[in-house]
């Protein structure tokens, strides 16, 4: 197979993350899928990478904004406040890592897969931007929808807040923008809460 060839190969592998449904609704009402978020996380990049705690390499992040979920085509989807499956999350993603990957050039592969790893380790600055988009979105989304799936969940403050750590890591002014949101959501009893929310 010809460097091209394997590109290409990879590209239609990847059409497979449109099918990849999430637990959040768009604007519209209609579930997202994965591919849908991370065209807007990585849209949400480049529109606030001005509000990222220290300078990072934007291209850098929406690259890695790109590419952090593409492993869910093997993996599948495991929802934030899922705990019982986030504890295999990790392992499964990595092997879908490994094998999506492969697909493409060595050059190419091990780029993919570095970034995807840097994402996972979240110590750079990048991956700690590319978390907050990762979390911000969603939270506008609920918001957006009048808390629709955290009241079908039946989603917890507590659980929020420890996801919201790594906006906190990546953008202290995005984070407290999510705890206005989340304060708000709070009294039109959107979210249960069980615990305090402290600035």
């Amino acid at each position: 197979m010809t460097r091209l060839e394997q590109q290409l190969s990879f590209i239609l592998e990847m059409d497979k993350e449109k099918t990849i449904r999430r637990q959040t609704r768009c604007t519209d009402g209609h579930m997202e899928n994965d591919a849908e978020h991370a065209w807007h996380i990585a849209l949400a990049c480049l529109v606030l990478s001005e509000y990222a705690n220290e300078k990072i390499d934007v291209s850098k992040t929406i690259a890695m904004l790109l590419i952090h979920d593409v492993v869910e085509i093997e993996a599948g989807d495991t929802y934030a406040y899922d705990e019982q499956n986030q504890k295999t999350a990790h392992e499964r993603e990595y092997k879908a890592c490994e094998h999506l990957f492969s697909l493409l050039p060595e050059d190419q592969m091990l780029f993919f897969k570095n970034l995807w790893l840097e994402f996972e380790k979240n110590e750079t600055d990048e991956a700690k931007f590319a978390h907050a988009m990762d979390n911000l979105l969603p939270i506008l989304l609920n918001d957006y929808d009048d808390g629709h799936m955290w009241k079908k969940n039946d989603v917890p403050l507590s659980k929020i807040l420890k996801r919201q750590e790594k906006t906190k890591m990546g953008s202290t002014v995005l984070y407290e923008y999510v705890l206005s949101l989340l304060k708000k959501n709070i009294e039109k009893n959107n979210i249960k809460e069980d615990c305090e929310i402290h600035d």
